[in-house]
C-alpha cells in the first residue's frame, strides 16, 4: 500500500485533528508551528452538536469533558453593578459544551503525540505545487539562526489561522480575502472573580456599540469578552489594547464592575486583542493544497462555532481522502462541495448573532431584554425555545457524518 505524506501548517484544533484523522486513514504527517512551544489554554469556546459529533467520531469527546457548572448563576447588569437574571450557555438549544479552546486542544494533542512528528519555530516561506506533490520550503529559527530545507508532499492543509502563512503564498494577499466586521474583541481569564460575584457567577453588561461577557466555568476561574464597534481598527491596534477599550467603554465613568474587569485585563499575561473578520474565498483548495478552518472561513467568535467547523472540516476531509485514494484533487472537490454550504449559512447566520452580542442601538438592546424575559416566563418560554431551536438548528448539523 502507498503511503502518502501530508503537511499540516498550525497546531490548533483544526490542525491537530487533521494529524489525527489523517493518521486514523494511514497517512504520514508533518506539522509545523511557527510558534516557539505550545499555546497557553486560551479563552472559551461553545461546542455544539456539529463539533461534537465530530469530536466523538475522533474520539476524544470524553477527554474534553464540559465546564458549564450545574450551579452557575447568569445575570445582565449594568455598570453600577445592578443585576437581574439572565441567560448563559446552557440555556441555548442544543446543549453546547462550555469549554477552554486548550481543552480541546490538550485532548487531540494526548491523541496525537504518541506517533506525531511536530516542528516548532517552523514555517513554510515558499510552496510550488506539482502534478505529483507539492515542493515547500520550510525555515526554522533555533538559537543560532535560521535553516531552511525544502520537502515533498502529497498534501498541504493550511491550518494556520486568519492570517495564514499558507494562504498568502498559495492563494493571494490577506486583503484580498478578509471582510472586516468593524469590531474588536478583548478576551483574557480572569485571575479572580469579580468583586460582588462569586465564581459561578455569569453576566452580560450590554450597551449599544458595545458588551463585556463574563463566562463562568466550572472548577475555574472566570473568562471575560469584550466586544465594541469601530470604524478604525489601525487606531484600535496603535494604542495598548487596555486603553483601547477603556475609550471604547467611555467617556462615561466605567463604574465598579467594568473597571475591575479593565484592570484585570491588563493585568493578564496571556489576552486576546483582535479585529473580528471572516474569510471570504471562491475556493479553499487547489489540486494539493487546502486551507482549513479560520484560514478558510473563519466565522468569527459570535458565531460560537470556529471550534466546531474546524472538527468537522478535520472529520471530513479524512473521510474523502480516504473515499478517493490517489486522487487528492477529487477528494478536495467532494469536501469543499459538501462544506461548502453549511459554512456559508453558519457565515451568514453570525452576522444576525453579533447583534445578540453587541446591540447595535438601543432598540437593539431593548430586544435583546424582552427576549430575556420571555424564554424566562414559563407561559411564553416553550413557544421562544421552539423559534430559537430553528436559529439553531444548523449549529447542530452533523455535517461532516455519512
Amino acid at each position: 500500500m502507498t503511503t502518502y505524506r501530508a503537511l499540516i501548517v498550525g497546531t490548533g484544533i483544526g490542525g491537530l485533528a487533521t494529524a489525527l484523522r489523517l493518521h486514523d486513514i494511514g497517512w504520514e504527517t508533518v506539522m509545523v508551528e511557527r510558534a516557539a512551544e505550545r499555546r497557553s489554554p486560551g479563552y472559551f469556546i461553545a461546542l455544539f452538536g456539529t463539533g461534537r459529533a465530530a469530536a466523538e467520531r475522533l474520539g476524544i469527546l470524553d477527554a474534553i469533558g464540559n465546564r458549564l457548572g450545574d450551579d452557575t448563576r447568569n445575570y445582565d447588569i449594568d455598570r453600577s453593578g445592578r443585576r437581574r437574571p439572565g441567560m448563559g450557555h446552557g440555556d441555548l438549544p442544543g446543549a453546547p459544551r462550555l469549554v477552554l479552546r486548550g481543552d480541546i486542544e490538550s485532548s487531540l494533542f494526548d491523541a496525537v503525540v504518541p506517533w506525531a512528528e511536530i516542528r516548532y519555530a517552523t514555517t513554510p516561506v515558499g510552496l510550488i505545487e506539482h502534478a505529483d506533490g507539492v515542493d515547500v520550503a520550510l525555515s526554522t529559527t533555533t538559537g543560532t539562526g535560521k535553516t531552511e530545507v525544502s520537502e515533498r508532499f502529497d498534501l498541504v492543509v493550511g491550518a494556520d489561522g486568519l492570517r495564514s502563512t499558507v494562504r498568502r503564498l498559495h492563494f493571494g494577499p490577506d486583503e484580498e480575502f478578509l471582510r472586516p466586521f468593524h469590531h474588536m474583541i478583548g478576551a483574557t481569564i480572569l485571575r479572580r472573580p469579580v468583586a460582588g460575584f462569586s465564581a459561578g457567577d455569569g453576566f452580560v453588561l450590554a450597551e449599544p456599540g458595545r458588551s463585556a461577557w463574563v463566562f463562568a466555568f466550572a472548577n475555574h476561574q472566570p473568562g471575560v469578552l469584550f466586544n465594541y464597534r469601530t470604524t478604525d481598527e489601525e487606531a484600535e491596534f496603535g494604542r495598548p489594547s487596555a486603553e483601547s477599550i477603556r475609550r471604547a467603554f467611555g467617556p462615561e465613568p466605567l463604574g465598579p464592575v467594568l473597571e475591575d474587569l479593565v484592570q484585570q485585563f491588563e493585568a493578564a499575561d496571556d489576552v486576546l486583542f483582535d479585529a473580528a473578520y471572516q474569510v471570504k474565498m471562491p475556493s479553499w483548495h487547489t489540486d494539493r493544497v487546502v486551507l482549513l478552518g479560520d484560514s478558510a472561513w473563519s466565522l468569527t467568535l459570535y458565531s460560537g462555532m470556529g471550534a466546531s467547523s474546524a472538527l468537522a472540516g478535520a472529520d471530513l476531509l479524512g473521510t474523502t481522502l480516504q473515499r478517493n485514494p490517489g486522487a487528492p484533487a477529487r477528494a478536495l472537490r467532494e469536501w469543499e462541495q459538501k462544506l461548502r454550504p453549511f459554512i456559508g449559512t453558519v457565515q451568514t447566520a453570525a452576522h444576525k448573532d453579533l447583534v445578540m452580542f453587541v446591540p447595535r442601538t438601543r432598540r437593539d438592546r431593548t430586544t435583546r431584554t424582552i427576549t430575556l424575559n420571555l424564554l424566562r416566563n414559563p407561559i411564553t418560554k416553550r413557544v421562544m425555545n421552539k423559534a430559537i431551536a430553528q436559529q439553531f438548528r444548523e449549529k447542530s448539523m452533523d455535517v461532516a457524518g455519512a
